[in-house]
């Protein structure tokens, strides 16, 4: 049976500020999650332009994710099937993510979660799988309905859940993605002055918006599709929410950078990323990552980014 979820994740910023408080929740995470034996690897991280979507940015990543794995996974799938490559072309506000894994992706974007308005995951080993987000971003407190354009039956189909950012998750796919401390109920933003974010926050929040994410999955195979598909949405919403709640927690640190300086720090970051994973082979070519780190240190970068 096919599920059709939508997640409304309301956020205390504006549509500009979420693509900024995105790109550097993205950066932060990857650097966080990545070691010599795990992580995340960048293979391209280019501009590009074309008919379809305009200027953007195109990016191909390699996510390797072994020890996300549940044990009923993994005594069903080999290490090296648990490797994600990722193609996206970021046009904010529109984006294009395709993934391809030669497993169950039941770890989509454990490392990352781009500004994602359309992807898809097929499974070469189950031809059948298929797992796709849409994402439209409003600038509201997710009141908008049928933002996405179903139609009736997929309306009738379709569950809606509204995600709280101040409430923490203590589920296994909350331990499995990682969760932060952030006690919303305390949190002020030195910068911006936001927060705490109290019961019924959404309701007077300004500014705000909210990412509108519908997820479609279809795993039909006999005696685990839907134990599959149960647990893909559980991976998703911990992602969705761990996530955001780094936006906002994270605040302080990317509020008031501009899109150029978030582009360097992302450019500095891939070099490092490549370092940790032990697989320096950015495509933008090494002479970029040399001039890069000339004008800002390695120990700069980590300052940035500090854990």
């Amino acid at each position: 049976m096919v599920q059709l979820k939508e997640f409304r994740i309301v956020m205390p910023m504006s549509l500009e500020e979420y693509q900024v408080s995105q790109m550097y929740m993205v950066m932060k995470m990857q650097q966080q999650s990545s070691n010599g034996a795990e992580g995340v690897e960048v293979l391209e991280n280019r501009p590009f332009q074309d008919d379809e979507f305009g200027k953007g940015q195109y990016t191909s990543k390699v996510y390797r994710l072994q020890s996300k794995a549940p044990a009923w996974l993994t005594s069903i799938a080999p290490t090296d099937a648990l490797v994600m490559q990722e193609e996206a072309w970021n046009a904010y506000p529109r984006c294009k993510t395709v993934y391809c894994t030669s497993c169950i992706d039941i770890f989509l974007l454990l490392f990352t979660n781009r500004v994602v308005y359309f992807s898809v995951i097929k499974c070469p080993y189950f031809t059948k799988f298929s797992l796709t987000i849409e994402t439209v971003h409003r600038a509201d407190n997710g009141t908008s309905e049928n933002v996405h354009g179903l139609n009736e039956e997929q309306l009738a189909a379709r569950q809606v859940e509204t995600i709280d950012i101040a409430s923490a998750e203590t589920d296994y796919w909350s331990y499995a993605i990682g969760s932060s401390n952030f006690d919303f109920s305390k949190f002020k933003s030195a910068k911006t002055g936001r927060g705490p974010l109290l019961d019924g926050w959404q309701e007077n929040c300004s500014p705000v918006m909210t990412a509108y994410k519908l997820v479609t999955i279809d795993a039909p195979y006999w005696g685990f599709g839907y134990r599959l598909e149960q647990a893909l949405l559980a991976g998703e919403r911990a992602l969705f929410i761990e996530s955001h709640r780094n936006c906002f927690g994270w605040i302080d640190e990317w509020f008031g950078m501009t899109m150029q300086r978030i582009r360097e720090l992302e450019q500095q970051g891939d070099c490092l990323l490549n370092e940790k994973i032990s697989k320096p082979i950015l495509l933008t070519d090494a002479a970029d990552c040399e001039q890069s780190f000339s004008h800002n240190s390695e120990r700069q970068v980590q300052q940035v980014i500090h854990t």
